[in-house]
């Protein structure tokens, strides 16, 4: 045997130390290691449960044993797979082995996060992730009823623009009246039509101002609907009841949205700008002379030209109203908390942090615990067992021996106490043969 193989070197000895303590510390951390899986085991599975039981209508007893059975599965299984992980992983020596069973601790943890960490996620945020929808449910009605207020405001001011209109068609007959339109004064044919038209506009004024008071009272009524909605997404109490009361006053909201949209007179307004030239009813011109009914006639012209002007006018001004956006249809779609959790997770980051590392914990571990098992090994390479055994491992040894050898002697003892018998009776018989 070489002198080294007697003595250690500096690094050896060091290396040999630091495994020695390494040892020592996975000793006693082996003693409640599988108890405190078990309980991140059994912690998983609880919330499992929590999370399994959300999404089962059914509160029968059925349902129940199904929650319960799945949650324990799960437990069992998070259980299990973590163990055998610590178990064998560590104690791999090839690089073949090592890189197979960490591609296996992967889709294990894809699994466990499969099974488990969602509805975890679901126990531990989903009724905040259906409060999210319900706010988020609310902001959209909330601006579909603005919307719809908007375009109905907008057509209420082509109201302005009719007036300015019918006062302008009030202003010409009451010229045509003094003789100051056609050069004769009085209530002619150029008179009967600024009048008809002046009445048309009226009533088309007076329909339009009839709407506003309807626009308001469905405003305000939309605006209660959503107080009333907004209360019960931060109310107390199961959100599931909660969801049950939202859902039917959102049913209210979109009526009051609709009746909202068809109290627009944009439309209205652009049907009257195109019929308002069209329905001119032309009077018989009364002119006492050829002179005076050829200035009505020309007036009449006049007339109708602007007629065509201010329905152009009206006409661009409802259209621009009816180029506005409606709002974007909204409907309330009931959630449960599990499909919650799912689509506002970027809201519930640390949830589904949680949710997650219950699960895959001891993952870290059973790197932690590779690595430890590494430094051992690597301590240990190159040595032989004589340079690696301590005093307490002497000891050890001796007193096995020792052990050994009185056992050994209490063998031999027992063999010769039966045999000698036998012996001495064979030499009797043999004494009496002779």
């Amino acid at each position: 045997m070489t002198e080294k193989a007697h003595k250690l070197t500096a690094s050896e000895a060091k290396g040999l130390r630091t495994a020695k303590e390494l040892e020592g510390h996975l000793v006693w951390l082996d003693t409640f290691t599988p108890a405190a899986l078990g309980v991140l085991a059994i912690a998983s599975g609880i919330y499992t449960y929590l999370g399994v039981s959300s999404l089962l209508e059914d509160t029968g007893a059925m349902s129940f044993f199904a929650a319960v059975a799945y949650s324990i599965a799960v437990s069992v299984g998070i259980f299990v797979f973590w163990s055998y992980m610590l178990r064998l992983l560590p104690a791999m020596r090839s690089a073949t082995g090592f890189v197979g069973l960490t591609i296996s601790t992967f889709v294990g943890s894809l699994a466990i996060i499969a099974m488990s960490s969602w509805l975890n996620a679901a126990a531990l945020a989903g009724a905040a992730a259906v409060e999210q929808h319900l706010e988020n449910t609310v902001r959209d009605y909330q601006a579909a009823l603005e919307q719809s207020h908007e375009i109905g405001l907008s057509g209420q001011a082509l109201g302005r623009e009719v007036q300015r209109a019918r006062e302008a068609f009030e202003a010409l007959a009451a010229q045509e009246r003094s003789g100051e339109l056609s050069g004769t004064a009085g209530e002619g044919a150029v008179f009967r039509v600024l009048i008809q038209k002046t009445e048309e506009l009226r009533n088309l004024e007076g329909q339009i101002a009839q709407q506003q008071p309807l626009i308001e009272t469905a405003f305000a009524e939309g605006n209660a609907i959503l107080g009333r909605m907004r209360a019960l997404t931060v109310a107390p109490g199961p959100v599931r009841q909660r969801s049950v009361a939202f859902s039917e006053e959102s049913v209210r909201l979109a009526g009051v949205i609709t009746s909202l949209n068809q109290y627009s007179v944009a439309s209205l307004v652009a049907r009257a700008a195109g019929d308002l030239p069209a329905s001119v009813v032309l009077p018989e011109l009364d002119g006492r002379s050829s002179a005076v009914r050829a200035a009505q006639s020309s007036t009449i012209g006049s007339v109708l030209n602007t007629l065509d002007q201010r329905s152009a006018t009206l006409k661009r001004a409802a259209d621009d109203v009816l180029a506005i956006n409606p709002p974007q249809e909204t409907a309330y779609n009931p959630i449960s908390s599990a499909d919650a959790v799912i689509k506002y997770a970027g809201n519930f980051v640390p949830s589904w942090a949680g949710a997650i590392a219950i699960d895959l914990l001891p993952g870290i571990l059973v790197f932690v615990l590779a690595i430890t098992q590494a430094a051992i090994r690597n301590g240990r390479d190159g040595l032989s067992i004589e340079e690696t055994l301590t005093l307490a491992d002497l000891k050890a040894a001796i007193n096995a021996m020792k052990e050994v050898e009185v056992s050994m002697g209490a063998a031999d003892a027992e063999i010769l106490r039966r045999t000698l018998p036998s012996e001495k009776a064979a030499a009797k018989k043999q004494q009496a043969t002779e």
